[in-house]
């Protein structure tokens, strides 16, 4: 009996811990809030899309799992969701600025406008930027927590994604280090998690492809399909005290692609994207 507690011990990862997730109502926000509950955290999804999140706290069907609407834009709205989690269950372990868009997607620059761009900008990085303010607002009294955000392999490379994803995603990868510089000294870690591509609704319609496309098309490490819960399982790692020593860190989940010169470049092959 003993042994049979210790193991339900050891899986429960984030026992006792609360978890916000920005962008938890589908994809890999899903995935990690429901990979999250699963290991014991008290899990608050901040999205935009109402039904979808309530469909998701439902689906957990446990006090431990509740929604708050918030534009991550509207720093009232990032604001009221970290209170929210403060008022509901004391405290704040974890913050996950998942939140994002791809946004339009174009291989010619001078066709961009200054509000496709910036509008990817507002939610991917100026979002994170939120998020990772409010939540060191309330981590800092407490000196602890993991902040942790969702880049892209795209804050790494150039030519895979449009000029304002590619932007907002070098952007947040500055903004971890920093902020993981600044909130070190208050026992707060920062990270991120960078993915490659997953079939995800987002994925989908940006290289407008199915998931057995995406799979079979855009992968180094043969015989493994990368799925949002191998995101949400990154994620974990980095929520949990397993990366209790792990602060300003990337990391990246693309089964070896970024060390791989695959001519995979849109503004070299732009039927791949549709364009």
């Amino acid at each position: 009996m003993g042994s049979v507690s210790l193991l339900s011990t050891v899986a429960r990862r984030l026992e006792g811990k609360v978890a916000l997730i920005t962008g938890g109502a589908r994809g890999i926000g899903e995935s990690t809030a429901r990979h999250f509950f699963k290991h014991g955290a008290k899990v608050v999804i901040a999205d935009t899309q109402d039904e979808l999140a309530h469909s998701v706290c439902k689906d957990l069907n446990s006090e431990s799992a509740s929604f708050i609407h918030c534009d991550v834009t509207k720093e009232t709205d990032v604001e009221n969701a970290v209170n929210t989690a403060i008022s509901r269950h004391g405290k704040l372990d974890v913050m996950f600025n998942n939140a994002g868009i791809v946004g339009v997607v174009k291989t010619n620059m001078v066709d961009v406008s200054m509000s496709e761009f910036e509008e990817v900008i507002r939610v991917n990085l100026v979002g994170a930027f939120l998020g990772t303010k409010h939540a060191a607002r309330v981590m800092k009294p407490a000196r602890q927590g993991s902040i942790i955000t969702t880049s892209s392999v795209c804050g790494i490379l150039g030519g895979f994604a449009s000029h304002a994803y590619t932007s907002s995603k070098h952007g947040v990868l500055g903004l971890m280090r920093n902020a993981a510089v600044e909130l070190g000294q208050f026992g707060i870690r920062v990270n991120c998690v960078s993915p490659y591509t997953v079939a995800t609704e987002m994925s989908r319609n940006f290289l407008k492809m199915t998931d057995d496309e995406i799979r079979s098309g855009y992968s180094n490490l043969k015989g493994a399909i990368l799925t949002p819960e191998d995101v949400a399982e990154a994620a974990l790692y980095l929520a949990s005290e397993d990366s209790r020593y792990v602060s300003g860190h990337n990391l990246v989940v693309d089964g070896g692609h970024t060390i791989v010169n695959n001519g995979s470049c849109m503004y070299d092959n732009p039927s791949v994207y549709g364009l």
